[in-house]
């Protein structure tokens, strides 16, 4: 499905309803499935979150999680782990393509047996799980945070808890923490501490229920629309905490560049335009926050402004190449910009080209963080379904404040 987009008008005050954090509730459901007395609510509408579900209640021998990324690294420590159960797991070709290797070789050191149906390295994987009785694993610090979330879940499980001890510079530190908090919601000692993540083992957890809060990555275009707007445009989103465990909540400060001020209310968030952008370059080290950059850098190209955003390496193993892919299609629509392994660079320009069609590169939020410029130019999507990945209800919730879409027959 391709869409085109245009907005005649922009629509100040609506309220908008996010579903839950799409890392909260993946790291909640694999808890509940060692767990069972946990309940979940406000579970993300996602399908990295259905596909987890789906793979988790399924009884079938093999496991297609599709694009999820978070579901692979995730659902392979847990199902290493469960003895007699022999799971092979796969997903689509891009996930077939994204290395998994460092996580296996941590799981095998720790005793798991995991084999590579394929190409070495990759999923797809055949797991047999079985009693883990090492309690101590290394692994490099600047990796994906999933991967180290993934050992932190299934650690409370093990006979011996887990002693994690991470290599070198630590990035993506807000997801680690995110893990352990939810960790210590059900009351399992675990503690962070220099390089070394220490979690103790726990049979049993007392009957809970753990609400999920909205995702802050899916209100980032929300942010970007109203940086778009016009001083005193505003809109509502619920529901948000002051004390989120979401990394992405650095939002509200980095979008203050941008003229956008966040009121917290109950439950919710305003996010009101009250000053014009600030016109110097943006300067950004998104490590503990990369799934902001491609937003970020769409906002800034929007507004005409230069920035240098840094710590993207992990961006480069994600559904797409993702600062190649901005380099294209920013590119497309008139932008000067350069990136490296891990940085972005965009200079300002004073031209945004119309009707200009954006690859999504089946990559969810290549078609989200784009979206926002139609309140400057008319332009079109393609494979507009994408966004179904992270936010099933977006192309909806983007008529609701204005931005429409007709698909592309």
């Amino acid at each position: 499905m391709d869409l085109k987009l245009k907005t005649e008008l922009f629509a100040s005050g609506k309220e908008i309803t996010i579903s839950g954090s799409k890392s909260e509730s993946n790291r909640l459901l694999t808890l509940q499935q060692l767990y069972p007395s946990l309940k979940i609510e406000n579970l993300s509408d996602s399908d990295d979150t259905h596909h987890l579900q789906d793979a988790l209640a399924s009884s079938s021998d093999v496991a297609d999680i599709g694009h999820a990324g978070t579901a692979m690294r995730f659902l392979t420590a847990f199902f290493a782990t469960q003895e007699g159960v022999t799971k092979v797991l796969q997903g689509s070709e891009r996930m077939h393509n994204r290395p998994i290797e460092i996580l296996v070789n941590a799981l095998r050191d720790l005793g798991a047996d995991i084999e590579y149906v394929e190409k070495e390295g990759y999923p797809p994987l055949k797991i047999t799980g079985k009693k883990l009785t090492q309690s101590k694993v290394s692994i490099n610090g600047n990796v994906s945070s999933q991967y180290i979330s993934a050992l932190m879940l299934i650690a409370p499980s093990l006979q011996n808890g887990l002693e994690i001890e991470l290599v070198g510079k630590i990035t993506s530190v807000p997801y680690i923490n995110m893990t352990l908090q939810l960790l210590h919601q059900l009351e399992i000692e675990a503690e962070f501490e220099g390089q070394f993540i220490k979690v103790k083992s726990k049979s049993i957890v007392k009957e809970q229920t753990i609400v999920v809060e909205s995702d802050w990555s899916s209100a980032s275009y929300f942010y970007s629309i109203i940086a778009l707007s016009e001083v005193g445009s505003s809109v509502k989103l619920s529901a948000y905490k002051k004390d989120s465990l979401q990394g992405d909540s650095c939002l509200a400060k980095i979008y203050q560049h941008f003229g956008v001020s966040t009121f917290f209310e109950e439950n919710s968030i305003r996010l009101t335009k009250e000053n014009k952008h600030d016109s110097t370059v943006l300067i950004q080290d998104l490590k503990s926050a990369p799934d902001i950059a491609q937003t970020i850098a769409v906002t800034c190209f929007g507004l005409g402004i230069s920035c240098d955003l840094s710590g993207l390496h992990t961006l480069k193993i994600k559904e797409t190449d993702r600062l190649e892919a901005l380099r294209e299609e920013l590119t497309k629509l008139g932008a000067i910009i350069s990136v490296t392994n891990e940085s972005l660079h965009l200079k300002a320009s004073e031209e945004i080209k119309e009707n200009i069609q954006i690859a999504t590169y089946n990559d969810h939020r290549m078609a989200m963080a784009f979206a926002p410029l139609a309140l400057k130019v008319p332009i079109e999507i393609l494979e507009a379904e994408v966004v179904t990945k992270s936010y099933r209800s977006f192309w909806k919730d983007m008529a609701i404040v204005g931005i429409k879409s007709e698909e592309i027959k």
